[in-house]
């Protein structure tokens, strides 16, 4: 998998420096050096298919829907991560909100799993969805939804509503960011680089502004921070690589304020857990975080393709690894604005590498793989 790749390649470079440790990622699983953020999450899942923000948490639709994105991105598709003989993509199912953000990061979800969005578990998501969309092109009147509203319907086979992507367009701000709601508010690097993924190939000039915003605020640590000048933190980095990705730069080329990469910023922040922390020493919703990373490292933005189906015994055999079988039941917005309320100190909320390979030419291949430009899929 790529992001197993990715860090195994910067762990074997040295720039990871050693695991971080007293991660404050803290679980039910055991802490092992080797342990991936893919593993983390398929670990974490409970006995109804579901995740919470951390591992023996309560199942959540938030952080089962950016699990679930972060498990296909690195090739697991939620209909086959399963537990107990319930699968995650049966829990989004049955746990469906008709909030906007719910329902684009559901459509979100369904395609990366190559589920139907308009019968997602008797619901039809496109069409409450469609139903959101006001006259000017927007959701709600804000930046977040309309953006994801935009990877939802592509996600779903559609084109976007005319006047949607000039609505946004006209909210970007003189600097080149967007803000979580219109133009004139503070720009933040989440949504700027959300942004740039609905922009992707549509809108070159405002593309080109975004990006110049983004490498602007990258810190000295590699990362970057909410808004500039702030403290970087794992999803605020993961946003900015997949927007990058998506308008064709190699965020592994990103070096203008730092000897960093972001990539490599995200390698850092991996614990003995497999769970990414949220900023340096800082764990904070370790299952949402490590989700948004895990697409971020995959090299993948939105919206996903979807992820092969494993054969049965495959999907048995993830089971097993984990010390289950599906034959024994297990005892018993997008999303900016819970995030904002999930870390306080931050104004803009949200909606985020693994262990070294034995080879260390093979690790030196695949960073000059990252070197090399990357397009949008």
């Amino acid at each position: 998998m790529l992001a197993l790749l990715v860090v195994a390649s910067l762990a074997a470079a040295g720039v990871l420096g050693p695991w971080p440790r007293g991660a404050s990622a803290a679980s039910p699983l055991s802490a092992r050096a080797d342990q991936t953020p893919t593993g983390y999450l398929l670990a974490a899942e409970n006995g109804d298919g579901g995740l919470g923000s951390a591992p023996g948490h309560p199942s959540s639709p938030l952080y089962s829907g950016w699990a679930a994105l972060g498990l296909a991105a690195e090739g697991h598709n939620p209909a086959d991560v399963s537990r107990g003989g319930h699968s995650l993509l049966g829990y989004i199912q049955a746990t469906v909100a008709t909030d906007p953000g719910s329902l684009e990061r559901t459509i979100l979800v369904a395609r990366a799993a190559g589920a139907s969005a308009s019968d997602f578990g008797g619901h039809d998501l496109v069409a409450a969805l469609q139903r959101d969309i006001r006259r000017d092109g927007s959701v709600a009147d804000q930046v977040n939804l309309t953006t994801f509203a935009v990877l939802a319907l592509r996600a779903a086979g559609l084109a976007p509503p005319a006047r949607m992507l000039p609505w946004l367009v006209a909210q970007q701000d003189a600097d080149g960011g967007f803000s979580f709601a219109t133009a004139g508010d503070q720009a933040d690097i989440d949504d700027t680089g959300a942004a740039l993924e609905a922009l992707a190939g549509t809108a070159p000039a405002a593309s080109r502004r975004a990006i110049t915003y983004i490498r602007a605020g990258q810190n000295p640590d590699g990362g970057f921070p909410s808004q500039p000048g702030g403290d970087s933190d794992a999803q605020s980095a993961a946003w900015a690589v997949q927007g990058l990705i998506a308008a064709g730069v190699a965020p592994a080329s990103l070096h203008d304020r730092s000897s960093r990469s972001p990539l490599q910023y995200l390698g850092s922040l991996i614990t003995p857990s497999g769970a990414i922390d949220y900023a340096r020493a800082t764990s904070q919703t370790p299952v949402w975080v490590t989700g948004e990373a895990l697409m971020a490292l995959a090299g993948k933005p939105l919206p996903l393709a979807p992820a092969p189906r494993a054969a049965a015994t495959n999907a048995h055999a993830v089971e097993h690894r984990l010390g289950r079988h599906p034959s024994r039941p297990h005892a018993h917005r997008v999303d900016r604005r819970a995030r904002r309320d999930a870390h306080p100190r931050r104004r803009v909320p949200a909606t985020p590498t693994p262990g070294p390979t034995p080879v260390a030419t093979v690790a030196g291949a695949v960073l000059a793989l990252l070197l090399a430009p990357v397009g949008a899929e």
